[in-house]
């Protein structure tokens, strides 16, 4: 039987004191750099890997990990190029601070159970499972919230509905017909108009937000969105999108304007538009949301919010490590492209 090594039976072995092994670890200054190196080779001999990182974790109050909850699973998280730019963020900026990253589902039920290992959490956008948006509230551990608000915690946003409007303003024109393809605005697993369907999340989803700017700009330009002409889609990937895109170009009237909530949906739509023969904008204008890299690849480039999300996840381990419990807006930029 394999006996358990810890940090007392390793001192004990290698005739030093405890400190000594916890300082070659932990505290390499406090060290010479001969005797550093003849204390983790003679533990490394005997298979020790170091002092027990959730028992330091709990003496000292603090991991060194930040947990950062996802809105939706892992596999689609960090497959979408948006929530991969904002981790590369995060993670850059945590490296700075020589911290670490923890990922945590939005599917998940219970934060909790990590809760006495990480330092707290950023939890980027609305969890799916809205139950966990109460536990992030009680929890007694710091709480950051990136794309959406939870009431006395510290946030980092964007100005979404300014930023919806600022967008379809800037392409709207008289007597145009609008169609919205939007982004979880119901409880729905497929794409499909939302006709009379409740709402979904409408407190702390940044869809209503950007819907809310759309239909601002809309009654500006003296429009109105008819009901079959607002679209749900339940993911940001090409295969719902192309869906409704599909869809929303076979109605009749066809619209003139097409207003995307994520640059996928909007490339996926152009492909559609393209696809039968309409031309880009003369039939039919495009506008996206997000910023990410493959728009400026396109033809036609498509028009935009771009958000710059890496930036937006470096600014929120920021906050998260700052003492101010203040929301912060971020500034985006509208960049006009061929679509308009």
């Amino acid at each position: 039987m394999t006996t358990k090594l810890t940090l007392k039976s390793v001192a004990k072995t290698l005739g030093v004191s405890t400190a000594t092994i916890s300082n070659a670890f932990n505290r390499p200054d406090q060290l010479s750099v001969a005797l550093r190196e003849k204390i983790l080779g003679a533990c490394h001999e005997l298979g020790y890997l170091g002092p027990n990182k959730a028992a330091q974790s709990l003496r000292t109050g603090s991991s060194g990990i930040v947990a950062v909850i996802l809105s939706d699973s892992l596999e689609y998280m960090v497959s979408d190029p948006v929530a991969s730019q904002f981790l590369q963020g995060v993670s850059r900026e945590l490296e700075r601070h020589h911290l670490h990253l923890l990922l945590f589902s939005g599917q998940a039920t219970n934060p909790d159970a990590i809760s006495d290992f990480v330092d707290g959490f950023i939890c980027y956008g609305a969890p799916r499972n809205t139950g966990l948006i109460e536990q992030l509230r009680l929890s007694k551990k710091r709480v950051l919230t990136v794309d959406f608000d939870l009431p006395g915690r510290p946030s980092v946003n964007i100005d979404n509905e300014q930023a919806a409007f600022d967008s379809a303003i800037a392409v709207l024109r008289d007597k145009d017909t609008v169609a919205v393809l939007g982004l979880r605005l119901i409880d729905a697993a497929r794409s499909q108009p939302v006709g009379d369907k409740p709402m979904w999340d409408n407190q702390s989803s940044i869809a209503h937000r950007r819907l809310d700017g759309y239909l601002r700009a809309m009654q500006q330009r003296g429009l109105t969105l008819a009901a079959d002409y607002l679209w749900h889609i339940p993911e940001s990937n090409q295969n719902y999108a192309r869906e409704a895109a599909k869809a929303v170009l076979a109605m009749t009237p066809r619209p003139t304007v097409l207003l995307c909530m994520s640059d996928l949906i909007g490339l996926s739509a152009m492909r559609e538009a393209l696809q039968l023969g309409l031309r880009i904008p003369q039939d039919i204008r495009v506008v996206g949301f997000d910023g990410i890299a493959e728009t400026l690849r396109y033809h036609p480039t498509l028009t935009s919010v771009w958000q710059f999300s890496d930036a937006k996840g470096e600014a929120a381990v920021r906050a998260f490590l700052s003492a101010d419990d203040s929301s912060q807006l971020l500034p985006y930029q509208l960049r006009l492209g061929e679509s308009s």
